[in-house]
């Protein structure tokens, strides 16, 4: 049940990380806060497609 999915910066809209999650136990997007390399600070990441 886990899957691959790939974490976007929210402000820059780079594809910096990837990681996997257990859909049957989140379905919706998952949001976290990662470090973006470009601003050099933590932003908020999206799960994207």
């Amino acid at each position: 049940m886990r899957i691959n999915i790939i974490l976007a910066c929210t402000e820059t809209g780079d594809r910096n990380y990837i990681t996997t999650k257990n859909k049957r136990n989140n379905p919706d997007r998952i949001e976290r806060k990662k470090y973006c390399p470009r601003l050099k600070k933590h932003t908020l990441h999206r799960e994207t497609k």
